[in-house]
Formats: structure tokens, sequence, C-alpha cells
């Protein structure tokens, strides 16, 4: 059965490389940090507190089933999904600034909010591929793009919330991370620093690789992210990310040796798996994955 998304499409190729699948996550949620009513949201309805990565890795699952896989996979994804944030939506608890004030509200059914999840995914899954794979051609950042909205649209967004081409989207998404809108609230800033690995990934070490994925998410971020969040970044941080990116595109440049091997290509579904598996351990005996994250709100 054929899936929503063609095989050669590009929404499906950048989404079936690994080094965007294992990266653009961590990118979008420290950006998407940034949005008060879209993190408070989520974190005063969260059923994960406790293991936020197993969150992650299932949002990924979803993503992925939705993108990848046949049309009867990905219905079961997204009515798995509709049905979890049928229940999210009520008012900000704490002060977001001038735009997100307390009492706020907030709704997983917002069209605006919706396409808000889309647009950091999208900046990220683009900025990844860019930096890890090779530089899109304008030709097919509009086609992702467009992937992305009908992707928001099986979700349930009106096509109207989305801006109406990738050229928009780019001037409102970089007009919005300039602005005073951005506010992290004290809980987005500690959870951010901790998907950027500001204080290494308190995870068991064959369940994700500490150094050089930090170095990858917080060098892949915004300068202005990084400002708001107190992530420091020098020049020897730049350097050891050049170096990383460099040794991931080569690799990628020898797509036509290495496109079927499961090191570069493929769903991701068993790495976060792996990931969700090291954190309820880590749980399990007692430890945190995000100290401090659970005693907030």
């Amino acid at each position: 059965m054929d899936g929503y998304f063609a095989p050669d499409s590009m929404v499906v190729r950048a989404m079936g490389t690994r080094a965007v699948a294992l990266t653009y996550g961590q990118r979008a949620l420290v950006t998407g940090a940034l949005h008060p009513r879209l993190f408070v949201g989520t974190a005063q309805h969260t059923t994960h507190r406790q293991t936020p990565y197993t969150r992650l890795g299932l949002t990924a699952r979803l993503f992925e089933a939705v993108f990848l896989g046949d049309k009867e996979e990905a219905d079961r994804a997204l009515s798995f999904a509709a049905k979890r944030h049928e229940p999210v939506h009520g008012r900000m608890q704490v002060d977001g600034g001038p735009a997100h004030p307390q009492g706020a509200p907030y709704s997983a059914a917002d069209p605006g909010l919706m396409w808000w999840t889309a647009a950091f995914t999208l900046d990220s899954v683009e900025h990844m591929h860019d930096l890890l794979v090779r530089r899109l051609r304008d030709r097919e950042r509009e086609e992702l793009f467009e992937g992305f909205v009908l992707w928001a649209e099986l979700f349930g967004m009106p096509r109207d919330a989305a801006p109406a081409s990738y050229e928009e989207f780019r001037s409102a998404f970089d007009s919005w991370l300039a602005s005073e809108e951005p506010w992290p609230v004290d809980e987005a800033r500690l959870v951010a620093r901790h998907i950027a690995g500001m204080s290494g990934y308190n995870l068991p070490a064959h369940a994700i690789s500490s150094p050089a994925l930090a170095t990858v998410v917080q060098g892949s971020l915004a300068p202005r992210v990084r400002d708001l969040l107190d992530i420091p970044w020098g020049r020897h941080d730049e350097l050891r990310l050049q170096g990383i990116a460099r040794a991931s595109r080569l690799a990628h440049s020898r797509v036509s040796l290495l496109a079927r091997t499961p090191l570069m290509r493929g769903r991701s579904e068993e790495f976060y798996k792996v990931v969700a598996h090291g954190e309820r351990e880590l749980v399990r005996r007692g430890g945190v994955s995000m100290p401090g994250v659970s005693d907030v709100l």
C-alpha cells in the first residue's frame, strides 16, 4: 500500500536520511521551547515528565510513520495523535512575555499553533540536511515545504494556516526569531538546555552519543536561540562542528555506495527505541534523565 508521500519526494528523502532523522528532533524542540504557548501547552499535559526522551522518541516514531509508512500505518499514527491532542487545551499558568501572558489560552486544535509545530520541525529538517548531508536546491526547499504543509493538514491543520510558499515561510520564521516574541519560560529553558546537551545526556552510554550529538545540536542552533538560552559557543566549538559536518557530508557524497546501508538511510524507529529503553532503565534504577524538570509546574 502506498503512503501519503511519494518515495522520491524531498520530504521522504530527507526524513529517511539517518543524519537528519537522528538530529532534527532535538534542534526542533530546543528552538520550539522559545514559543511559550506551544511549550507550556505540551508541558502542562505531558504524561512523560520523568521520561522526556521517551516522549521525544514516541513523537519521532509517529512523525516517521506518517512520512515514511503506508497509509494504513500513517492513519493509525494520526488517530493516536488525535486522541492524545484532544485534551490539550487550557490557559498559560506562567508568564510567557507580552505576546503570551499568564492566562492566555492554548489548544492543540489551534491552527496557528499546529503550523508552528510543523514550522519548527521543517526549519530543523532543512537545516540539518544542509549541515550534515548537502545544501538543498531552491526547488527542493519549496518541495520540502509543501510536504510539511500536507503533513500538517493530515494532522488536522487547515491549509490557510500555513504560509503560501517556502519564501513566505522563511521570511515569517526568521522575522519571528528576530523579534521580541521568543520567550523561554523557566521550564522551557531547563528542558532546552538539557536537550541541547549542556550537561551531557544523562542516559546510559549505549543509548546516545553525547559529545558529538551535543556539538551538532548546539552548533546548528541560530545564534539568537543560543543567546536566549545562555548556550555558549566559541571558535573551538565551531571547529569541532565543522569537522563533524565535513565528515558527514563526505560520507553522503558517496551515496551511490552507501544508499542502502542501515548506517546512512532508512527508518530510525529502532534507534528511538534504544534511547527510550535506556531512559526507562535509568528511571527504574532511581535515576533522572533531566534533573529538575519533574519538580517544575
